[in-house]
């Protein structure tokens, strides 16, 4: 599966803001559809990326119509489902209107472009999260991902189950998942016992979002209840390692940008034969490019300069309080990614 996640909207007086989207490289189809199946929802299997935002100085307004360019872009790269709203998108900038009309637009698109649509909602106090699940539901979205209570943190299954309970309910027909990033969180729960605490509690569970360098722990979550679940690596120089260790999902910024490789790494792991080596060489420039980019600042700010450098979507820059490179941050980026 590969998943986008979604651009902004634009006000007519202001220039526009783009989210950069990330995509999910996966070949989880045969356990997304037996968690599908179990919530009685057959689809049709998904690529997703995350988009980018586009702003202006202080408030940055959204661009909403570059929306069906940036999806054929995806698609023809081979990315047929998109993520709305997530880390890469600037989802937790943007306020609910704001997240709901990004849904929306996506929505309309994918609908032609025949991508599949994921929608991050969490991130926000919880009668936003709840609005925002059932607003998504409302328009038949494939799935959710939900980050967890980012103030009140759980630290405790219990807990975080008791939260996720609440999200299904208010959105009780549409596929959960559990977005785990614990580095931005900091909240660290055990994600194999989660899986199987939660296990019959929450009906719409289908898996997580693991954006954790812990390849131990994230193996760990792919044998849980025999393979039930769908676990989506979110670490993007670790794909060739996690592919060895048994997983078959990721969902990475840099499919982007560099959308090729990422497809080189996964097939290399088909079921018929497995070329390691060429996964690694795929891999090392990959990691290449990720120091190249990421050198220069912080995640988003980094990859939303190289998307507008290296791709023909222009996703334009950050949102506040991220902060935009320097022109000679961006000249340098420029150079170390166009003259290799």
């Amino acid at each position: 599966m590969l998943m986008v996640q979604c651009p902004p909207v634009k006000h007519s007086i202001r220039p526009k803001h783009i989210t950069c989207t990330k995509w999910f490289n996966l070949h989880s189809e045969d356990i997304l559809r037996l968690c599908l199946l179990h919530l009685k929802m057959i689809r049709k299997s998904f690529i997703f990326n995350m988009s980018y935002l586009n702003y202006n100085y202080i408030y940055f307004s959204v661009n909403l119509e570059i929306i069906p360019e940036y999806a054929k872009y995806l698609s023809k790269n081979g990315i047929n489902g998109v993520l709305v709203n997530g880390t890469s998108g600037e989802g937790m900038s943007l306020n609910v209107t704001e997240r709901k009309q990004l849904t929306e637009e996506w929505m309309k698109v994918c609908k032609e472009t025949k991508q599949t649509l994921m929608v991050q909602v969490g991130g926000a106090p919880l009668p936003d999260v709840l609005e925002l699940a059932a607003h998504a539901e409302k328009l038949n979205v494939d799935a959710l991902l939900c980050l967890p209570e980012l103030y009140f943190k759980p630290y405790s299954s219990e807990q975080l189950i008791e939260y996720f309970s609440l999200i299904s309910k208010a959105a009780p027909n549409t596929p959960l998942l559990y977005y785990h990033i614990p580095a931005f969180t900091n909240v660290n729960i055990n994600m194999p016992e989660f899986l199987t605490k939660a296990d019959g509690i929450i009906d719409t569970l289908v898996g997580i979002k693991f954006t954790s360098t812990d390849l131990v722990e994230g193996a760990e979550c792919i044998k849980v209840c025999r393979g039930k679940y769908a676990i989506f690596l979110g670490a993007d120089q670790l794909l060739t390692a996690a592919y060895a260790l048994g997983f078959d999902s990721a969902i990475a910024t840099t499919f982007n940008i560099y959308p090729e490789l990422g497809q080189q790494i996964r097939q290399s792991f088909n079921k018929e034969h497995t070329d390691l080596q060429a996964a690694q060489t795929a891999q090392t420039k990959l990691s290449a490019q990720v120091n190249n980019i990421t050198k220069h600042g912080t995640w988003v700010t980094t990859m939303k300069s190289a998307m507008n450098i290296v791709s023909p979507i222009n996703v334009g820059p950050v949102r506040a309080p991220l902060q935009e490179l320097t022109k000679n941050q961006k000249e340098e980026m420029r150079r170390a990614l166009t003259t290799q």
